[in-house]
């Protein structure tokens, strides 16, 4: 995979942890960003997902819907009032 060379400046205790870390994990730095940056896109993208999702289902049933929503628990009902 290709990489490219990047400069960075972040606060002096955020790159004192990212080193203590990357040393504790037994990799470099650049991996540590590296990872660090995957994980904060893989956030992102589920948290836009979510969002989506929410949306999607934002709105109230219609009554088409609610109809079969409402058969299907008094057919559910049925089922299982000889079971218990």
């Amino acid at each position: 995979m290709d990489t490219v060379k990047t400069a960075v400046s972040i606060q002096k205790p955020l790159f004192e942890q990212a080193e203590d870390l990357a040393r504790k994990l037994k990799i470099s730095r650049s991996r540590l960003f590296g990872l660090a940056l995957e994980e904060f896109i893989r956030r992102s993208e589920n948290r836009d997902l979510l969002e989506q999702i929410n949306a999607a289902y934002a709105d109230e049933p219609d009554t088409a819907e609610r109809t079969v929503h409402r058969k299907a628990r008094q057919s559910h009902r049925r089922t299982l009032e000889g079971e218990w």
